[in-house]
């Protein structure tokens, strides 16, 4: 199978099988022929295509962690909807504007253990109840989570300074942060890393930028 095809200034572009064959007409008769493999030219499309690509900018808000945020998310959103074995702890609540679905996502450090004799489920009930009536809790909460996010939990659009008010009157304390985050770039290097960095930081970080 093949193809040709004419283009401004002279150039015939011919397909011959998997090939693609540039035909630049210089002069009368004289033709000087060029062959480039598919593989190239596809090369040349996929990098011309990801100079197009958007960045998808999630709205967001965080608080950085603190004994008086892990009493508020105890006392106004109660136990954690989630948790899971890296540290996290997940609240889904419809106190957004107009009532959308807010995630309440408390994120671990980057070298998070979790303290012995205490499972996924009991952590953050157990820190929070420590913390509130002045026990001791199994760890301190700066060493497992680093902050707390916010965001729409389904993708609604959202204006970050409106988020930012619904999460302050929910728990009753302003974040340390608003605006758009691009979640991808950070979920590829918490991955690359193996969990070894700090998503609070790296929030922030796009936040204050």
């Amino acid at each position: 199978m093949g193809g040709v095809g004419q283009v401004p200034g002279g150039l015939v572009v011919v397909v011959v099988g998997s090939a693609v064959v540039d035909v630049l007409v210089l002069v009368g008769a004289l033709v000087v022929m060029v062959v480039r493999g598919a593989a190239d030219l596809e090369s040349e499309q996929a990098a011309r295509s990801s100079k197009t690509a958007t960045v998808a900018l999630t709205p967001t808000c965080v608080w950085r962690v603190s004994t008086p945020l892990i009493i508020a998310l105890d006392e106004r959103f109660g136990e954690p909807v989630d948790a899971y074995v890296n540290g996290s702890q997940v609240w889904l609540r419809d106190d957004g504007p107009g009532g959308t679905t807010i995630e309440y996502r408390l994120h671990p450090v980057a070298d998070f253990r979790r303290p012995p004799d205490v499972g996924t489920y009991e952590l953050f009930p157990g820190v929070a109840l420590a913390l509130a009536t002045g026990g001791t809790p199994a760890a301190s909460p700066e060493r497992l989570w680093d902050g707390l996010e916010a965001f729409a939990a389904y993708g609604d659009e959202v204006e970050p300074a409106v988020l930012a008010a619904a999460g302050t009157e929910a728990l009753g304390i302003a974040p340390d942060g608003a605006g758009l985050v691009d979640h991808k770039s950070i979920g590829d290097e918490w991955e690359q890393r193996g969990g070894n960095v700090s998503i609070v930081e790296r929030l922030l970080e796009q936040l204050q930028a």
